[in-house]
């Protein structure tokens, strides 16, 4: 067997060439196999064709043919975030120019532990997150794979800069992974503060602030999961000033809308913030993960340092080489901020800020067609790009089996959310090719399967 050829220095071009042509067909062909949003028939048929194209998963001997089989069997078993009938999740179609920058990050190969790793890479970056925090109104940013490791490195900056007795205060809204960070970083239990109308209550965080004992770290949301509402920062802002508490804001969702002359002033008082949670995986269009931990005070990131002879020995770093292990917990990294930089330099603000724009009047024009069909209830008009529906005599039983029934055969990917004590089903519309055919088409779908 010939050794096979890599995918950069001299040859690498045309080795990948040839192979990008077997990729875009096998892409197309699973496509074309699945023929809608989700494969149809459940995660049975889907294990039954992932087991027959894989075969023995370390085979003796190779398969020259392997790349055209697993990635056609990959497409045929996906959801397609591209389908206007596939709108769950925070789980956004990537733009063409950011997926084929991510193809140069992967040829490329460069490794953000090292400037010798990574030399234009660690300049890149650099410049970037500069240039993206302080759009956000901050100083600096570290990189990351997505919403849930910015707010670790975030709890974990605080508990640097304050003491292992710092307790999280956050609404009941918050995400999963505050609290979950704040295990992992053994500080004590965090409390909850009321959210009834789905944001947290300035009251209800005020009475807390005021009977806590310090150090605290305030985490608010700027987009919730379940319904995509926006905490009113300027007000959690001032609480917290006024009682000397850290504030955090995970913006993971709602980050994008900085990029939206029309929707900006929705993230008033982000700026107050002293570290901000942003994910361009999501109202970013980037293939995961582009996430990115914004901060006030680039001083909170020595927490961060580490020495490695290897890597940053203290005479490499005098004689003027950068020291890059302080900026993220992870050692080998890849150069996500490539594909972020090329779709920047790209679309521009105004760019990114028209798809922004597109995603939130499609939440608003299918929150109206719901809002038209009197068998439909809809929980409340949407603030991002997430709106929430159930039919109207519909129990929540028959809410959970409509949802799994469209999953199961494969017609369309809808959410869930459980508020005020109902189950509804959840739209996230983050594709902006979708129609309001589309939308209407959707809708039908879901009034067709619900039972009578």
């Amino acid at each position: 067997m010939s050794t096979p050829p890599l995918a950069s220095g001299r040859e690498g071009t045309r080795a990948l060439r040839a192979l990008l042509g077997v990729v875009l067909d096998a892409l197309a062909e699973g496509d074309r196999a699945r023929g809608g949003p989700l494969p149809a028939g459940g995660p049975g048929p889907v294990d039954a064709r992932v087991r027959d194209a894989l075969g023995e998963a370390l085979p003796e001997d190779g398969d020259p043919g392997a790349l055209a089989t697993l990635v056609r069997v990959l497409a045929e078993g996906s959801a397609d975030p591209a389908d206007p009938l596939c709108a769950a999740h925070l789980h956004c179609p990537p733009l063409a120019v950011a997926v084929a920058a991510d193809l140069a990050a992967g040829a490329l190969n460069p490794s953000l532990d090292s400037w010798d790793q990574a030399p234009a890479a660690s300049a890149l970056e650099a410049r970037v997150t500069r240039a993206l925090a302080r759009h956000a109104g901050l100083a600096d940013a570290l990189v990351t794979t997505g919403g849930t490791e910015s707010n670790q490195v975030a709890l974990l900056l605080a508990r640097e800069r304050h003491g292992p007795a710092l307790r999280l205060v956050c609404g009941a809204n918050a995400h999963h992974s505050l609290p979950r960070a704040a295990w992992l970083l053994g500080l004590p239990e965090p409390v909850v503060v009321p959210a009834p109308a789905g944001t947290l209550d300035p009251a209800a965080l005020d009475a807390a602030l005021t009977a806590l004992p310090g150090p605290l770290l305030v985490a608010a949301t700027a987009g919730t999961t379940d319904a995509g509402l926006i905490d009113p920062l300027p007000d959690i802002a001032a609480r917290c000033a006024a009682h000397g508490a850290r504030l955090h804001v995970d913006a993971a969702y709602g980050g994008g809308l900085l990029f939206s002359e029309r929707h900006r002033a929705k993230l008033a008082g982000l700026d107050a913030a002293d570290t901000v949670t942003l994910d361009l995986h999501k109202l970013g269009w980037q293939p995961v993960a582009a996430g990115l931990l914004a901060v006030r005070d680039p001083d909170d990131l020595a927490a961060l340092h580490q020495r490695a002879d290897y890597l940053n020995a203290d005479d490499d770093t005098e004689a003027g080489l950068p020291d890059l292990l302080g900026r993220s917990l992870r050692t080998s990294r890849r150069p996500d901020v490539l594909k972020v930089a090329v779709t920047l330099r790209t679309l521009g603000r105004r760019g990114l800020g028209a798809l922004v724009d597109r995603a939130c009047a499609l939440a608003e024009e299918f929150a109206g067609q719901v809002a038209a069909r009197p068998g439909l209830a809809l929980y409340d008009r949407p603030v991002i790009s997430t709106v929430l529906f159930r039919p109207t005599r519909a129990t929540d039983d028959a809410v959970a089996a409509v949802r799994r029934l469209l999953l199961t055969d494969g017609r369309a990917v809808l959410g869930r959310a459980r508020l005020d004590g109902r189950l509804w089903l959840k739209t996230t519309l983050l594709n902006p090719h979708t129609r309001p055919d589309d939308l209407a088409a959707l809708l039908d779908l879901v009034e067709g399967s619900t039972p009578r």
